[in-house]
């Protein structure tokens, strides 16, 4: 964990934490390993395909850098290198695998540790500033979010954020512990009754949305489709292996409607109980090859090299009370969000399209959209 001080200008320091996922690997009696400089050097070597560039990379000698390659591989008993004559060096399955297994923990952990460096964040102030004037942001996790965060930190205004799923963040919303609710509503997929469970707690009355991006979702499936995965019926077979978002997500919900429309049980889906938090865990576990097909973001399947079958067209807001526009803070945050900055940068997510961001609508119109 990181915290860096930001001074505002006026004498009174706010904070900017970071916290990253951090592993150690021991094997039998011997010590364990930090693995976090071993796996910088292997995705070095994995990308420079030598050991000399990839330590100089890294700010390493080359005798530094064997080393550590070789306290591994007695720790591991297994070795990370290739060496092909004229081809340079390449990492050996194992090694891959480690370094898979990086990614895995950054995609699932991701949401979490923003969320607890925001709080920590807003903690920090109020120990120096006496009160909280921070705009509490509650938002299932989406790149969009994620990319409006970093603008939003770079421009230090007061938000506090914690990732939920949809319907815990505009249930916090309606019960006053959020001032600002993410959630996507696909387009003419949910059924009525999920929509009547959204306006339990959105008055249209008393919220107005806030359009952030349009977004897509669908297949993602391995590299290639070498098992030929060209439908939902495919998922139903025996040699197919799902990966699912967890129970509660908007995203669960929209593949298991889907399913029930097209007259599949989830019963017969090989791993469809196995589940990550994450569009980014769920494109990292096929990657991985530990799963063949899982249904997500197209943002995710590009990241991660994954091919992508498009399936559903969702649409991303932010809820708020209609009072909380008056807001300064809200303001400069519809400025970032309306700035040309961040809408070329949604547009470069892949998968997403900011045509619409920043657009202010009504409850009404969003939702009979969504159910036409």
């Amino acid at each position: 964990m990181h915290i860096f001080p930001l001074d505002l200008g006026y004498n009174i320091p706010m904070y900017k934490v970071s916290i990253e996922p951090h592993w150690r690997i021991a094997r039998g009696k011997k010590p364990s390993m930090d693995t976090a400089m071993l796996l910088r050097l292997l995705g070095a070597i994995q990308s420079e395909g030598a050991i000399l560039q990839a330590a100089r990379n890294l700010g390493l000698s080359y005798r530094h850098a064997w080393g550590l390659l070789r306290e591994a591989e007695s720790l591991f008993g297994a070795p990370l290198l290739e060496k092909h004559r004229g081809r340079g060096t390449t990492l050996t399955h194992f090694a891959t695998t480690l370094l898979w297994a990086e990614r895995r923990i950054a995609a699932r952990l991701s949401p979490t540790l923003e969320s607890l460096s925001s709080e920590l964040e807003t903690e920090l102030s109020k120990s120096v500033l006496g009160n909280n004037r921070s705009m509490r942001l509650c938002a299932s996790h989406g790149f969009a979010v994620s990319t409006l965060m970093e603008s939003i930190n770079h421009a230090e205004l007061p938000i506090e954020l914690r990732y939920q799923n949809s319907m815990e963040s505009i249930a916090a919303l309606a019960q006053g512990d959020c001032e600002i609710a993410g959630f996507h509503l696909p387009v003419g997929v949910y059924e009525d009754s999920v929509l009547q469970l959204y306006l339990r707690f959105l008055s249209p009355e008393d919220h107005c949305l806030i359009h952030l991006a349009n977004l897509k979702q669908g297949l993602m499936i391995a590299r290639g489709n070498p098992k030929r995965i060209l439908s939902f019926q495919d998922l139903t077979r025996p040699d197919v292996r799902f990966v699912n978002r967890q129970i509660g997500s908007s995203t669960r919900r929209v593949l298991e409607i889907l399913l029930q429309k097209n007259r599949i049980d989830s019963g017969d889906i090989n791993g469809f109980e196995t589940a990550e938090f994450t569009h980014a865990a769920v494109a990292a576990y096929i990657a991985s090859n530990m799963a063949d097909v899982g249904f997500g973001v197209e943002t995710a399947a590009h990241r991660f090299g994954l091919d992508f079958v498009p399936l559903v067209e969702e649409r991303y807001f932010f809820a708020v009370a209609k009072e909380t526009l008056e807001s300064n803070t809200l303001k400069e945050m519809l400025g970032i969000i309306r700035s040309d900055e961040y809408m070329h940068e949604v547009n470069q997510l892949g998968g997403y399209d900011a045509t619409e961001t920043g657009e202010i609508l009504t409850v009404d119109e969003v939702f009979k959209l969504a159910d036409a």
